[in-house]
């Protein structure tokens, strides 16, 4: 026995009810327990589609999908850094390569001013603003999305999100750092400043990169990822 696609279409209801929000997480799921379903009616054809449903969720144990959503989340942020390094590397090569040698002399030169900290400290603090005014808007968005039933993939809400799981918590921590500890940059042994020079260039290059590059390119980097993406999103 097969199942319909009214059945289909409840499944994908039934992993929302149970926190699945989204669609390639929730095809997964639907995909696993249709064929389950299948199976336990090649068994007992006189089970019920609930009961059938419920007894291939128990399989899951007492959390359920969350193992899945998970593991899921964990192999698309592996995804997710993978193109950000990609994009970042570009900046290493020609001509790009001029202008990050720029950047890193402007904060090399920059450290070696008495107070420069405080210099950086109003640019982490700016950067810091954007980064927040950013996730407001994807999250607002998203839960327009949510509530209009559009189809949300993983990757998609990683783009507006995950960038800031890293970008947002450098910054803050290294703003706090400076703050706390009124660094005087100007003292330090010009190595230390050539470190320290190249990592803010660094932050700078993954900051751009995840705020701009990657949502520009969004919809191939999403098509790249999901074969299926152009297709649902027309329906």
């Amino acid at each position: 026995m097969k199942l319909t696609n009214l059945q289909i279409d409840s499944l994908y209801k039934f992993t929302r009810q149970h926190y699945v929000y989204h669609y390639d997480v929730q095809s997964e799921l639907v995909d696993h327990l249709a064929n389950d379903i299948e199976e336990i009616w090649e068994e007992n054809p006189k089970i019920t589609f609930e009961n059938a449903r419920d007894k291939s969720f128990k399989k899951f144990g007492i959390f359920g999908f969350m193992d899945v959503i998970e593991a899921k989340q964990k192999q698309m942020n592996k995804r997710y850094w993978k193109i950000l390094v990609r994009f970042a590397k570009e900046w290493f090569t020609l001509p790009k390569i001029i202008t990050t040698s720029l950047i890193f002399l402007g904060f090399f030169f920059l450290l070696q001013i008495q107070y420069s900290e405080y210099i950086l400290l109003g640019t982490l603090l700016i950067l810091i603003i954007f980064e927040m005014i950013a996730i407001y808007k994807i999250r607002k968005e998203h839960k327009k999305k949510e509530k209009e039933n559009e189809k949300i993939f993983l990757l998609e809400a990683m783009i507006g999100t995950t960038k800031n799981g890293f970008t947002g918590f450098t910054m803050v921590n290294l703003f706090n750092f400076i703050n706390l500890t009124s660094f005087n940059f100007s003292g330090l042994e010009t190595y230390w400043l050539v470190l320290i020079a190249f990592v803010i260039t660094l932050l700078c290059i993954f900051f751009y990169v995840s705020n701009y590059v990657i949502p520009e390119k969004a919809e191939e980097l999403l098509q790249e990822t999901y074969p299926e993406y152009k297709m649902v999103k027309s329906l």
